[in-house]
Formats: C-alpha cells, structure tokens, sequence
C-alpha cells in the first residue's frame, strides 16, 4: 500500500518538484489540490528541469473534498505547525488504511476552517520558536521518511 502526500494549493514549484522527485524515490503517490500556484504544462515542467515529472504517480483534485470523495476509506493526517501532537508519537508501521499526508499551502498552511473537528489529527514537527515553518519540501521529507522507516522501507533498496 503506497503512503500519499497530499499539497493543498501548493505556491512554489520547485518546492512541488522537489516533493515530486521524492514520491518517485519512494513508490509514493502525489496529490495536488487545485488551484496551484504554477503551471505544470510540458514546456514549464521541462524548462524547470523536471524531467522526471511524468514518471511520478500524480493525481489532480479540484478540492479537498474531491479527494475525500475518491478516497473514503484513507487515514488523513494534517502536518501544521500547530499540531498539538509530533508526528513520532504516532505508529504508521501497519496501517489498515491507506495513509494520506495532508499539507498546506506556503504561505499560511491548510485553512482554519477545513481542519475544524480534526484537531486530534493534526501532526507538528516539533522545532524552536524562531521561525514560523519548515520549508515545505523538508517537513514532507521528514514525515514520509518516518512513515517508510516504520514501515520497514517496503520495496526500497536499503
């Protein structure tokens, strides 16, 4: 069963491509709630180096709800910086369900409003009060590498 990252209106591109590249690397699908921030046309894709992009497992939603709709049964977990939980309090080693990473957008995380009755889902990693937020592309890394060394790194050449 693949781990799914899920970027709820993601800004930067090379944030997105570099999230992208890391999916590749670790048979994880990738999903994209609109609007984006970018363009993923061929010519802007190649033109930021992206040559890997059409060999990652990417799927497009024009909400978050349209991805609620396509995957009833997956296990949602929203990365922000105000999660009152770390992401290493929790055991991903054998999820009965397909396990979903939700995060937000660069500039102000996932909305209020969408994590209102989530609270107890809602994951940090844990760091200083000095800055607001981890780079986008380094907090997925650090989650998703928890996930598959819990895991067991399932299909991953160790």
């Amino acid at each position: 069963m693949p781990n799914h990252i899920v970027l709820f209106q993601p800004e930067i591109p090379a944030n997105t491509g570099n999230i992208a590249r890391t999916c590749l690397a670790t048979n994880s699908v990738l999903h994209l709630i609109r609007p984006l921030g970018f363009s993923t046309e061929d010519r802007m894709l190649k033109r930021a180096g992206l040559d890997y992009w059409h060999d990652v497992t990417i799927n497009y939603h024009d909400s978050i709800e349209d991805l609620y709709q396509a995957y009833p049964e997956g296990d949602y977990y929203y990365i922000e910086n105000f999660g009152t939980k770390s992401y290493v309090d929790f055991d991903f080693a054998s999820p009965e369900k397909e396990l979903f990473f939700v995060f937000g957008r660069e500039s102000d995380g996932i909305p209020n409003e969408l994590l209102e009755g989530l609270e107890d889902r809602c994951l940090r990693v844990p760091m200083t009060g000095e800055v607001r937020s981890l780079n986008l592309a380094n907090t997925v890394s650090i989650i998703l590498f928890e996930t598959l060394r819990q895991q067991g790194f399932p299909n991953l050449i160790k």
